[in-house]
């Protein structure tokens, strides 16, 4: 019996269920893939709704505070790969987008690497989540662990 309704955001300490999806029209990425490292899977509804491309844009600024922590960011919505490959290349995004259709919806994750979700937040519609809570995850993963600047 599931212990997550459907469409829910998956709560801390369940295990992340594997999947592959298309990152370009040809090439496809699946959680596997990125196992060792902690991920992050920010789901957005669409590449060019203007909170979506403000939350992608301040992820990307970040970047180099999400790879502090050996992390690998990765966004989902329901674009196509097409569309995903425009949208990347108009916000000069540095790291994969994902074509899926479900779950819909603003939600961010981090997943240990071992496949353990440890934080989940899903965002009122229309307002960007923004990045603390994804940051401080990711401190809470490594506390005793030295991150340099």
């Amino acid at each position: 019996m599931p212990t997550e309704k459907p469409g829910a955001a998956l709560s801390p300490g369940t295990s992340a269920p594997d999947f592959k999806l298309r990152s370009t029209p040809d090439q496809a990425l699946s959680l596997s893939d990125l196992r060792g490292n902690p991920v992050i899977l920010a789901f957005y509804p669409a590449d060019w709704s203007p909170v979506c491309g403000d939350q992608m844009g301040l992820y990307n600024e970040i970047l180099p505070e999400f790879h502090r922590f050996k992390a690998a960011l990765v966004g989902i919505s329901v674009d196509g790969s097409w569309c995903h490959a425009a949208f990347a290349h108009e916000r000069k995004l540095h790291f994969p987008l994902l074509a899926d259709f479900e779950p819909k919806g603003a939600v961010a994750r981090v997943i240990d690497g071992v496949g353990i979700i440890r934080w989940s937040y899903v965002s009122p519609l229309g307002i960007n989540p923004g990045a603390d809570g994804i940051l401080a995850a990711l401190e809470a993963l490594s506390p005793n662990q030295s991150v340099t600047k």
